[in-house]
């Protein structure tokens, strides 16, 4: 017969299944810290034994570590996503802008549609609260703030799709993004047309969310990272412009 004996599962491997499903849900995320070894086990109900049994296990798994004297959390485990070499070569090369931002017009534009459709009302509560704290950040002159915001906002879209896979690959691109691989977020929100025309673009995916019409959030991405495209562009023709004028400038002051 095919049947075997039931054994009972010990405590900590219930603590790292719990732990584990939180990691991949996205609740905790790399970097975070844990509450202290006597405050969780207090939290999961189970002895500080089984509590350190589970966390050397996720450790030996390298989805938590120990720092000395700090406390218990979660490894950052987004960037392993892509290798060192693979990161510089990204970095090296212009033409990965542009393939990033073909990926993420596709994997956005399906995540929106998926948050309208299956989003609960907290994750669509979230979108709208990121979103008007982008609208604050607007106002003010330094465009830092709402540069950041507009990180938080699409995250949260991406959250609201329910989809593991994507939120971690997502994650790991937005953690390239954030060190400047690809190219500086800042660049779209200097100029105040274009930090004009994001704001009302991040608006209308909104409204279409908030709705819950995965047509039009869908298109609302589209046309969104379409614009950014554009922008880019434009932005790295200026660039090679300028640089082709000063030479042009140096050679006109040494005929001087």
């Amino acid at each position: 017969m095919p049947f075997q004996k039931i054994e009972p599962e010990k405590l900590s491997e219930t603590v790292v299944r719990q732990i584990e499903r939180l990691i991949l849900q996205g609740v905790l995320r790399p970097g975070e810290r844990l509450p202290s070894e006597r405050d969780l086990s207090e939290r999961l109900g189970v002895s500080r034994p089984s509590l350190r049994e589970a966390v050397g296990q996720l450790e030996a798994a390298g989805l938590l570590m120990t720092r000395a004297s700090s406390g218990i959390y979660v490894a950052d485990v987004l960037n392993s996503a892509f290798s060192p070499a693979l990161i510089e070569l990204f970095a090296r090369h212009p033409d990965a802008v542009f393939d990033y931002l073909d990926f993420r017009k596709d994997m956005e534009a399906l995540a929106a549609e998926r948050a309208a459709r299956l989003g609960s009302d907290t994750d669509l509560k979230i979108v709208d609260a990121v979103f008007h704290k982008m609208e604050t950040a607007h106002r003010k002159r330094d465009p830092s703030d709402e540069s950041a915001l507009d990180a938080e906002f699409h995250m949260a879209i991406i959250e609201a799709s329910h989809n593991v896979v994507m939120l971690h690959m997502m994650r790991a691109m937005f953690g390239l993004l954030r060190e400047g691989v690809f190219y500086n977020r800042q660049v779209m929100f200097r100029q105040k047309t274009t930090r004009e025309a994001l704001l009302d673009q991040h608006r209308a995916i909104n409204v279409a969310l908030q709705a819950r019409d995965p047509k039009g959030a869908r298109a609302a991405v589209e046309r969104h990272l379409s614009f950014v495209e554009t922008a880019l562009k434009d932005h790295f023709r200026t660039e090679r412009n300028e640089s082709v004028a000063r030479l042009r400038f140096a050679q006109e002051e040494g005929r001087l």
